[in-house]
């Protein structure tokens, strides 16, 4: 699953403007997800409620997973890393719109306030792992493929989704504790399954 370490002119497009700029674009997709799915969480309920809170989850671990790999074109470590930074500096983006906008707003319910104490900051150096993680394994994943048979976003996104289903339906069979059928054990169960998925997709790769 290592990359080559030469640089390819094609790919591999880590410079500060393109990694700032999709840092940016990231970082503001990501506020409009988040306050997107508070909407919905007080506008709607039951089934309704359920169906626009997956699909804004779904798109949002797709966006910030295969995006920064996209910008990049991963076909070394170069380039993975590079995605992995769009992915970070994209987390400081929301911090710094979630601090000025949504929580000025009272974009969270007393529920995200008891999780953490009183307090909202306790989920952001979480959205700093996870924001790096998903971006990190993505452009591993993407940068296999590349040097194998050609870079394939869906088919990632693809694989991803099955073994999260796979991991989430084994956590609530062997009872781990707090896992149920519900969207967000699902959406725990797929930070394994991106991990799983970029050893998979390295598997017989050929090295440039």
């Amino acid at each position: 699953m290592t990359s080559a370490v030469q640089a390819h002119p094609a790919a591999d497009h880590t410079e500060l403007r393109s990694v700032v700029r999709g840092a940016l674009i990231l970082g503001v997709i990501q506020t409009l997800l988040v306050f997107g799915f508070a909407l919905a969480s007080r506008a709607l309920e039951g089934t309704p409620e359920l169906l626009v809170r997956s699909l804004i989850v779904l798109f949002g671990v797709a966006i910030t997973t295969l995006l920064p790999g996209i910008l990049t074109r991963p076909r070394t470590v170069e380039g993975i890393a590079g995605a992995a930074g769009i992915g970070l500096a994209a987390t400081v983006v929301f911090l710094v719109l979630d601090i000025a906008i949504l929580q000025p707003l009272g974009t969270y319910t007393n529920r995200w306030l008891e999780i953490g104490g009183g307090s909202n900051w306790w989920y952001h150096p979480v959205w700093w792992m996870v924001g790096t993680f998903l971006p990190w394994m993505g452009a591993f994943a993407l940068s296999n493929q590349a040097n194998r048979s050609g870079a394939s976003p869906v088919v990632v996104l693809l694989l991803a989704l099955v073994f999260s289903g796979v991991f989430g339906a084994l956590g609530v069979l062997v009872g781990v504790p707090l896992a149920g059928w519900n969207l967000a054990t699902f959406a725990v169960a797929f930070l394994p399954a991106i991990a799983l998925t970029a050893v998979i997709t390295g598997l017989g790769t050929k090295r440039a």
